[in-house]
């Protein structure tokens, strides 16, 4: 009988966690390791992590950034890949990163090499995976806001559409414009909060005009802008990070809703 081929080697995959979602929705984190091991992933959380320092970035302070962006380059030395469930975060390693250390030829190489194996979660397992489909059942209507660093700066925009039509019992219903900015923006709806609240109240009207019972995106800060601007108007739309829905963990409260520890 012939030998039969080796197993390729498993993807050893690093999970960039991202602050809101460790701080404020760590379920999102659960559901991108559930979706990396089920496409053959091993995946590790490195513990010296750290935010990717785009706050920082954004407000025009780059020391900080630096100092920021050396731990993160540290933390994910080695892997084969480093994923990332939103689209900001990895814009920020895989964009950004790069171009702090113009003036530290050693850094800047490191930098590159982190760059280049960066990647948001649904595009690593779309693009780079090749997963097509997934195990999940989602009896309902929902809605899809492209976040505007994962559209823009990463291109991600069908494959998110195409494992959701995957699932049994999703209907998608696309807005008018779901490419346009929710208003969050990160340090954006700080600096300006009445433009901001003008964006997410077109926002929310095209969502609501779409008749789906649930939004989903890729990016938390977004997620947690339109939900308490829906919230705010009354609407009975749960909001949730599409890879809840994908990984089938869609049974817990939507964002913003009160968990009561019943499931």
């Amino acid at each position: 009988m012939p030998t039969p081929a080796p197993a390729a080697p498993s993807r050893r995959v690093a999970l960039f966690v991202t602050c809101l979602v460790d701080l404020v929705r760590p379920a999102v984190g659960f559901a991108a390791v559930k979706l990396l091991e089920d496409a053959g992933c091993t995946v590790e959380v490195p513990p010296l992590q750290v935010c990717c320092g785009q706050p920082a970035y954004n407000t025009g302070d780059r020391a900080t950034t630096r100092a920021i962006a050396r731990q993160v380059i540290d933390a994910f030395e080695g892997y084969d890949a480093v994923v990332a469930p939103s689209g900001s975060c990895g814009g920020m390693l895989s964009h950004h990163y790069p171009t702090l250390f113009d003036d530290d030829p050693a850094l800047k190489a490191r930098a590159e090499d982190l760059a280049s194996r960066s990647h948001e979660l649904i595009s690593f397992l779309v693009d780079i995976l090749g997963v097509d489909k997934v195990a999940a059942r989602f009896d309902g209507t929902v809605t899809y806001h492209d976040s505007c660093s994962g559209l823009r700066e990463l291109g991600v925009k069908q494959q998110p559409r195409r494992l959701l039509a995957s699932i049994p019992g999703l209907e998608l219903r696309e807005m008018k414009t779901p490419e346009v900015c929710c208003g969050f923006g990160g340090t954006f709806c700080v600096k300006y909060p009445e433009i901001s609240n003008a964006m997410v109240g077109e926002k929310s009207a095209d969502i609501a005009a779409t008749g789906a019972g649930t939004l989903l995106a890729g990016d938390l800060g977004c997620l947690m802008n339109m939900a308490g601007k829906l919230q705010r108007e009354g609407q009975g739309i749960r909001v949730r990070h599409v890879a809840e829905v994908l990984a089938g963990m869609a049974d817990r409260p939507a964002i913003g809703e009160p968990d009561t520890g019943a499931r």
